[in-house]
């Protein structure tokens, strides 16, 4: 049973101020796009004539992401930026488990001019798909920290996992699960999911099969990549010892290379610039964007490297700047740091129109305003000795990369420069007022955008619900995304940026020696290349938590020695503090008085609540937490919008839009639940 994106839809104005920085496919549209023009003018890009002649070819998006679930049920990845997808019925199915994210990958033609002829479809040419990928995790080495930041936070060396239970000659045939090289072609191929041929499996410890997914076609013949289920497991019983690194176990996240060879009408075959992708973990607030998302990370890199150009000023309002505020007010449904900023930094709403009106105003007379704000903005060009002190309560209030590092000014989350330098031309008034230009005609789906716009859109729409930040190791990805090695652009002038760098070692296994340390990461060592540079099936993943549920529990918030704000590492992937099911339920009800309905609004409940363990004993700690996820990821509940009450005896002050916490289940795990089993246990 499939669920596609629902009959939402995004204004053009809002997709503009929702796509970070869409040009950064096109480089030419920056100019066009920041001018305070309507979408019309901005999507003025590189559109082949109708004869051209297709030179080349390439996969988009550049990288996809998919998203584990435990369910047959899926839907579409994001392919429309700032249109997060809304899946019919939710993100769980009837029997609470959750539903696949699938990323459908296409095939965009392109003349000798690098302009934009169309899609490519089966049925104007003949498509054959590969796909390879892997989870190479327990054959990796563990996580400490990042390895890039320098004496800031330097680059703790991390050991081989698993090194006491496998040997070195067995690492390959134990610990690699390599789901191998599959292919398909066709409209509609293996529309059940059942054809063994497309199946990707591999096996750990010799004698577990692991599934890493399938692929199918569309009805264009379209690629449709599988995710697994979010299955992890020790076949040999071994204990959770830690966040990040527990011998003898797997899990099924996996990545590897998308290709397509495409045979077209006139004879020629033609292979097309290659794909990534990635099977991650779920989103669980899939309406809120993170602060800084992956795609900025990617572009931040762009820029820096002379990739793509840097966006001439004035900057746009709505496309620089207001993704940035929208986030920050958004951040206040997944946690209360964000919700009570006003109490402990002194500053507005985010979301109020009146206060995002004054942010946009450009004028002189605003000049202090502007001011006063950005300086409540971390700077991340600021490293000195006092930099932890001067720059720790300020936004956005999350840990950073170096949290192992006390009084590095990296201990707290830092923004990429490119965000921040546009925030710091946003407070010098070097940008125009264009929030509210724009037709307002909708766009629902690709279809709705400019063609030449399109394969820079689906990039953009995959990697922005991801988080850019902070790499402790991350949600979905690390810190190495945001270094050019890693990509094909640094190995050839004429590859497209967001192209992950394509590997040919003889083996999955990388082995750099007993450890690996960030010279090594970036230049190889034992023999082997290095390992932060041309990837291979099962390299992007590898670097994250073993199994991948007990990061996700052990980065909720951060108790410091003061109560109040509570830092929170990934609010928007996973939450905090959310407005339950239940109390939006109460504050709907027309038969409560307005001071009880909004006691039930202003409180809010912590996400993870019960993983710890439930009861009257003193049972609940961090490691069982860390362990209990493992089995009741599923149980977890997303954030989603509703309407707010809209009766005449409504409390004063609720949004007509609220993010409320549904589908969230029991998280008792000694016995099958159920109220008539009273609250305590047997």
């Amino acid at each position: 049973m499939s669920s596609d994106v629902s009959n939402t839809a995004v204004s053009r104005r809002d997709f503009l101020a929702g796509a970070g920085a869409l040009a950064f496919g096109f480089p030419m549209l920056a100019r066009a796009a920041i001018a305070g023009t309507d979408f019309t003018e901005a999507s003025a890009a590189p559109v082949a004539p109708a004869d051209a002649k297709i030179a080349r070819l390439g996969i988009y998006p550049a990288i996809g992401i998919c998203r584990v679930g435990g369910s047959p049920q899926w839907f579409l990845a994001p392919e429309v930026p700032g249109l997060p997808s809304q899946p019919e019925g939710g993100f769980k199915d009837g029997a609470q488990l959750i539903k696949k994210q699938i990323q459908r990958f296409r095939v965009y033609a392109f003349d000798d001019h690098d302009r934009v002829i169309g899609e490519i479809t089966q049925g104007k040419a003949s498509i054959e798909w590969s796909v390879h990928v892997a989870n190479t995790k327990a054959a990796w080495y563990g996580f400490n920290n990042p390895l890039d930041n320098g004496e800031l936070a330097p680059g703790l060396p991390g050991q081989l996992r698993n090194q006491y239970f496998v040997s070195d000659a067995q690492r390959e045939q134990m610990l690699l699960i390599d789901g191998g090289r599959k292919t398909i072609s066709g409209i509609d191929a293996n529309a059940d999911g059942t054809s063994a041929a497309h199946a990707m499996v591999g096996r750990f410890y010799d004698k577990t099969d692991v599934g890493l997914g399938h692929l199918r076609t569309d009805d264009k013949g379209r690629l449709l990549v599988f995710p697994p289920d979010g299955v992890s497991r020790s076949p040999v019983g071994s204990p959770i010892t830690s966040f990040a690194d527990n011998d003898g176990w797997y899990d099924d996240w996996c990545d590897g290379p998308v290709g397509a060879t495409v045979t077209l009408p006139d004879g020629r075959r033609l292979k097309a610039a290659h794909s990534w992708v990635a099977s991650v973990g779920p989103n669980f607030a899939p309406d809120i964007p993170p602060i800084t998302t992956l795609y900025d990370v990617v572009a931040d890199l762009n820029v820096r490297e002379g990739w793509t150009d840097v966006p001439a000023l004035p900057l746009s309002f709505r496309k620089h700047i207001y993704p940035t505020f929208r986030r920050l007010g958004l951040a206040e449904w997944v946690a209360s740091e964000a919700n009570l900023r006003q109490g402990w930094l002194g500053i507005g709403d985010f979301t109020d129109p009146a206060y995002v009106a004054q942010l946009a105003d450009p004028s002189p007379e605003n000049a202090q305003f502007r001011s006063s704000i950005f300086q409540k903005f971390r700077n991340p060009e600021n490293i000195s000795d006092q930099a932890y002190k001067e720059e720790r309560l300020k936004m956005p209030y999350m840990p950073g990369d170096g949290i192992n590092y006390d009084g590095s000014p990296l201990q707290w989350f830092q923004f990429p420069k490119l965000q921040y330098a546009w925030l710091k031309e946003w407070a010098a008034g070097n940008f125009v007022d264009d929030l509210d230009d724009a037709a307002a005609n909708a766009i629902a789906t690709l279809d709705d955008i400019d063609v030449a716009l399109q394969p820079a859109a689906l990039t953009e729409a995959a990697l922005e619900p991801c988080s850019g930040g902070a790499f402790h190791p991350g949600v979905e990805l690390s810190y190495y995304m945001r270094l050019a090695p890693l990509y094909a652009r640094a190995y050839d002038s004429t590859q497209e940026p967001f192209r992950i760098a394509q590997g040919e070692r003889g083996s999955l296994l990388q082995n750099v020696g007993r450890l690996l340390t960030t010279e090594k990461a970036l230049k190889g060592g034992n023999g082997a290349p290095a390992p932060i540079g041309p990837q291979m099936p099962g390299d992007l993943t590898r670097w994250m938590g073993l199994p991948w549920q007990c990061d996700a529990f052990s980065c909720q918030q951060v108790v410091m020695q003061e109560d109040f704000p509570s830092a929170a590492w990934w609010p928007a992937l996973l939450p905090i503090d959310v407005l339950p099911q239940h109390h939006y339920e109460q504050l709907m009800r027309a038969d409560l008085s307005a001071d009880a309905r909004l006691k039930f609004y202003e409180t809010r409940v912590a996400w993870s609540r019960g993983v710890a363990g439930i009861g009257y004993h003193a049972n609940g700690s961090y490691w069982d937490g860390i362990t209990n996820m493992i089995r009741l990821w599923q149980h977890m509940g997303f954030v989603e919008k509703r309407a707010g009450p809209t009766d005449a005896g409504k409390p004063a002050g609720i949004p007509d839009e609220l993010y409320v916490e549904i589908g969230r289940s029991n998280t008792e795990m000694r016995f099958d639940w159920s109220l008539r089993d009273g609250q305590l246990p047997r």
